[in-house]
């Protein structure tokens, strides 16, 4: 085993020199406590994501039932979260190693619950988007602090473990959510879905105050402020190019072309300014390491794969298959009841046939679960979306443990924050970018199958009524027996959509699945030449970190 680093803080700040155990004896003892707490706290943050996809369909409609927001608008309403999410993580992981993570958390949880309560009362789409960027602050500094605090309260053999029932609370917030969700929107306005969280909050509050203990890194660098902002704009500025793309149809007009190529080149930008930097927010060296590379290549493309299928199913499950909100959640349960079940265990499945090969064939489940999606009809019977759902939660639940285990024990314990903001940030953005480019897939398919069906219709409606199967099937009730003949249309102009953006989502898993099973390493070393824990093979576990 490698010489220790100093210890972690405990809860009086941080400590002195290496000790037998890095951790404090009294932060040790209630370290599965702590556990909890954060699974409490990155639970909250999850769920409502998941609880906003079941409620897609009711915020499209029009008020008083929702508040009539486009297939545009609702993309926004997540990307307003995950962009403002994926773009402060930098800032707030290297906040949290500097000012001290358990503070950060608190601030992070109570803005992200005074976002929830406005976002609940929102009375346009616009103010809806607004309030969730507003909660996509306060979770920015949530998320990273949960797993640089996990990493700082549990000894290096226990992590991997740790690592593996964390990345589990995922799958528990992707069966509450739907469910949660539909019981509100069934007996509760759509803004309840928001306001659930801020009870939650103000317990997590309370025990995060009693349990948590502080701990920061003791020699910190400089906040990059021109980085921070340069991610930002980039990303805002590609998004909202691709989702323009999507409403128009079309990738070539220049309200497309120009955001989306200034997004890129400010991001090129960044690149380089980050390597120039003697205080990067993103330190471009740690990924001279391929395995370091490849994990948070994985953990970008699932999500990017995911978050796009995740957005289009609802809408299959709701507007094509008649299912309610709370049928649709409960739908949704093997997805996440796989996930609890072998996200916890998925480090015995690395420790036998190493990461590189659990990785590889979790990739492949999902890109099986996600092509599946492309023979789905009206009247695929229910037995078999739930084995595609299970089957894509497995194999979710064995790339996040090791992949988040390969960035995390690759860097120095005192580093945990940037670590953990690297690690979400690519997670982020790979699924803000899912739901873009494949949101706009749908979109512009949908619309070039359906606008042969729409001459009829006068202009004003033409365009509305083109937009989304919401918006088709809306006109055609608002326009009583004559809008009759666009429902049978919309329901095969959908599903055909569908049909190509499942094709595209399984092509990029498969590219993911490509990225592991030639850059993450294999299976473990016999004893004498390498480590036993964790991701087999890097030379982190060896006791060799990331060079800065």
């Amino acid at each position: 085993m490698s010489q220790p680093s100093p210890a972690s803080a405990g809860p009086s700040g941080p400590a002195g020199p290496a000790a037998p155990h890095r951790v404090p004896e009294a932060v040790h003892r209630r370290r599965w406590a702590i556990l909890g707490v954060l699974m409490l706290s990155l639970l909250i943050v999850v769920l409502d994501n998941s609880i906003l996809n079941v409620a897609v369909k009711t915020i499209a409609s029009p008020a008083p039932t929702g508040i009539g927001a486009t297939q545009s608008e609702l993309e926004w309403a997540i990307n307003s979260y995950t962009l403002v999410f994926a773009g402060l993580l930098f800032t707030s992981g290297l906040l949290g190693d500097r000012l001290g993570r358990k503070r950060i958390l608190l601030f992070g949880i109570t803005v992200f619950g005074i976002g929830s309560a406005l976002a609940a009362f929102s009375t346009s789409p616009g103010e809806l988007i607004a309030y969730r960027a507003v909660m996509g602050l306060g979770a920015a500094f949530v998320m990273p602090a949960t797993l640089a605090v996990l990493m700082n309260v549990f000894e290096r053999e226990e992590q991997p473990k740790a690592i593996g029932i964390w990345a589990g609370s995922v799958g528990l917030a992707i069966a509450i959510g739907p469910i949660t969700g539909g019981i509100l929107l069934e007996h509760f306005w759509w803004g309840s879905i928001f306001l659930v969280n801020v009870p939650v909050v103000l317990l997590a509050l309370a025990l995060m105050a009693w349990l948590v203990p502080e701990s920061r890194d003791p020699r910190p660098g400089r906040i990059d402020l021109p980085g921070v902002l340069l991610s930002v704009l980039g990303l805002v500025l590609l998004v909202y190019g691709i989702i323009r793309g999507g409403e128009l149809a079309s990738f070539t007009d220049v309200t497309v072309l120009l955001p989306a190529l200034a997004g890129l080149a400010v991001l090129v930008g960044f690149v380089l300014y980050e390597k120039r930097t003697d205080h990067p927010a993103l330190d471009v060296s740690y990924f001279r390491k391929p395995a370091f590379s490849a994990a948070v290549a994985a953990i970008a493309l699932v999500f990017f794969a995911l978050m796009g299928v995740t957005f289009f199913s609802a809408f299959y499950l709701q507007s094509v298959r008649g299912y309610s909100a709370l049928e649709s959640g409960l739908l949704i349960l093997p997805l996440a009841i796989a996930q609890m079940v072998f996200a916890p265990r998925a480090r015995l499945v690395v420790e036998r046939f190493g990461a590189r090969a659990v990785c590889t064939a979790g990739m492949l489940a999902v890109a099986v679960g996600l092509a599946a999606f492309a023979f789905f009809d009206a009247g695929t019977p229910v037995w078999v979306l739930e084995i595609v759902f299970f089957l894509q939660g497995a194999g979710m639940a064995h790339i996040m443990p090791p992949v988040t285990v390969a960035v995390m024990q690759s860097l120095p314990r005192e580093k945990a924050g940037s670590g953990s903001a690297i690690n979400n940030t690519f997670r982020q953005v790979g699924g803000a970018l899912g739901v873009a480019v494949l949101g706009s897939v749908l979109s512009s398919t949908y619309r070039g199958e359906i606008e042969g069906h729409l001459g009829a219709l006068p202009p004003a409606l033409r365009d509305t009524a083109g937009e989304s199967i919401e918006a088709t099937l809306a006109v055609a009730e608002k326009l009583g027996p004559a809008g009759r003949g666009l429902v049978t249309p919309a329901y095969d102009a959908f599903l055909d959509a569908m049909h190509v953006t499942a094709i595209g989502s399984a092509a990029v898993a498969v590219l993911g699945a490509v990225v592991v099973a030639v850059f993450l390493p294999g299976r473990p070393t016999p004893p004498g030449g390498a480590p036993a824990a964790g991701v087999p093979g890097s030379r982190a576990e060896a006791g060799e970190s990331v060079p800065r």
